[in-house]
């Protein structure tokens, strides 16, 4: 069983090993610079390695993608909870989403950019994103209408202030500004 256990540990790690060269590769050069070659000479394994863990590059990206909403997740659980009982919560959680896009701009990318088969919204939605999630359902004011709805909604909202920021097709420097008018207009929608 020792050996077992040690082939199974070691197999994680070669996994992980993978997942950690193709976002490393992304973040130096970009995604079209990750191929299962450059990934096997980066963490000097053959091929056929990389495809006895995944089936080519976008399954890679998709591991990528939910080690990212783990972080995700766990960012916005800090920022909303950092804001408990200040009223800043849904703000603060809206502030963190951005900078977590603002700053791992190639992590972002393979979350919400790239061709992956994640589901949102479904029976088969991953654990990390369904945590995400429901940090933004926590954030929500006590009685708010349609919670799940409305975190969707401002989800999709800062997804969209994130990529527009990133592109340049809005200034950066508004972001602030535009989270606290997203954020009174959920505070203060009509329940």
């Amino acid at each position: 069983m020792p050996a077992t256990a040690r082939r199974d540990r070691e197999r994680a790690q070669r996994h992980q090993m993978i997942i950690t060269a193709a976002r490393e590769l992304a973040e130096a050069e970009g995604w079209d610079a990750v191929t299962t070659r450059r990934l096997a000479e980066r963490i000097e394994y053959s091929q056929p390695v990389l495809y006895s863990h995944f089936d080519g590059k976008d399954a890679i990206v998709r591991a990528v993608a939910i080690q990212g909403f783990e972080e995700l997740a766990e960012h916005l659980r800090r920022a909303r909870i950092g804001a408990e009982g200040s009223g800043q919560g849904l703000q603060s959680l809206c502030r963190a989403y951005l900078d977590f896009a603002a700053t791992r701009p190639t992590l972002y990318q393979a979350m919400f950019v790239m061709p992956t088969d994640v589901k949102f919204a479904s029976e088969e939605t991953p654990a990390p994103l369904r945590a995400g999630f429901d940090e933004f359902v926590s954030a929500l004011p006590p009685g708010t209408e349609q919670p799940e709805l409305t975190a969707e909604v401002t989800w999709s909202a800062l997804h969209g202030m994130a990529v527009l920021a990133a592109t340049r097709r809005i200034p950066p420097g508004g972001q602030g500004e535009r989270v606290n008018l997203l954020a009174a207009r959920i505070i203060t929608a009509p329940a």
